[in-house]
């Protein structure tokens, strides 16, 4: 979607939602879509459940924007898939940022070990021949992909233009207005993305390429909050502290730290295992200092005994 046509659904959103229940209710129904909302408005007054609506849904992807929509009935332009055939979707990475590869099935062997790369900054990528599991219909899981992803990258090489179902994909992308990033391989952006700046990547080795689609990411308007997102809730829930180092680093990267994703930081770190990390503690201290943000609050471990609590 175009910025003001998500602002008049979301408009029109906050109005239905407004009309129909109480800011309780609200908080409930939002998080069926995985929205928790009273975290992200902790502390503030709106004045109206209007505008509160209007506020949770701002930086919720257009996906979950249309399924709130549809369920609500309200009417757009926009196609959109069910949130049970997008929960039913096993090739995204749980909390990774979702960026679709569109590529020339005869590069599918590099196309998969970027995609294996970029693991490494917190982003799943989709790649169509590899993802796909044989007993689902294919074109069915290309469009949840397509209508679920956060952002394209489409690897520009000879004949992609010619492809039956590149330039649908790209198509798909500028419709809904997320960001495409042209990876050059031997031809030129074109058409509706001649407009982007493409990611020169003949002679780059794969991590290379990785390396360069994250800090685009990370640099973006329309995916830096996502990533940052992505990126924070990995850390937070990490599967071992080697990962909570690995997520942690690439916080450290951050230049320009919003202070949304700087409280979200400090209000979940201590209720995270790695809270009692006396070094992970220090360095994440540094990321709300550096950025004129207060610091993480103290991690009090709790040792009360289970046989001395009352029962």
């Amino acid at each position: 979607m175009r910025n003001i046509e998500r602002f008049n659904l979301t408009d029109k959103i906050g109005r239905e939602l407004q009309s129909r229940m109480t800011y309780s209710d609200i908080d409930i129904y939002l998080n069926g879509f995985g929205i928790d909302a009273a975290a992200k408005t902790q502390g503030k007054d709106f004045g109206s459940k209007w505008v509160y609506s209007k506020e949770v849904l701002s930086d919720e992807p257009d996906e979950i924007i249309l399924s709130i929509a549809d369920e609500l009935e309200i009417e757009h332009p926009y196609g959109s898939i069910q949130r049970a055939d997008l929960s039913d979707s096993k090739f995204w990475l749980p909390n990774y940022f979702r960026l679709f590869l569109t590529h020339l099935s005869s590069f599918k062997s590099q196309t998969s070990k970027l995609q294996k790369a970029l693991k490494n900054y917190g982003i799943s990528g989709f790649v169509a021949h590899k993802d796909i599991e044989p007993t689902k219909e294919w074109l069915t899981e290309i469009e949840k992909a397509l209508f679920s992803m956060d952002a394209l990258a489409a690897i520009l090489m000879p004949g992609f233009h010619e492809s039956n179902w590149t330039d649908h994909e790209v198509g798909v992308a500028v419709g809904r207005d997320v960001l495409i990033i042209p990876i050059r391989r031997g031809l030129d952006p074109y058409g509706f993305i001649g407009k982007y700046q493409g990611l020169h990547a003949k002679d780059q080795t794969v991590g290379q390429v990785a390396s360069a689609i994250f800090r685009i990411l990370l640099s973006n308007q329309k995916t830096k909050g996502k990533m940052l997102d992505c990126l924070i809730d990995l850390f937070l829930v990490p599967a071992t502290i080697t990962d909570a180092n690995r997520w942690l680093e690439l916080l450290e990267m951050v230049e320009a730290f919003p202070e949304r994703h700087g409280e979200k930081i400090i209000e979940n770190f201590s209720n995270s295992f790695v809270g009692n990390d006396e070094v992970i503690r220090s360095r994440t201290n540094e990321l709300p200092k550096k950025h004129g943000m207060r610091p993480v609050p103290d991690f009090v471990q709790d040792t009360t005994m289970d046989d001395e609590i009352p029962f």
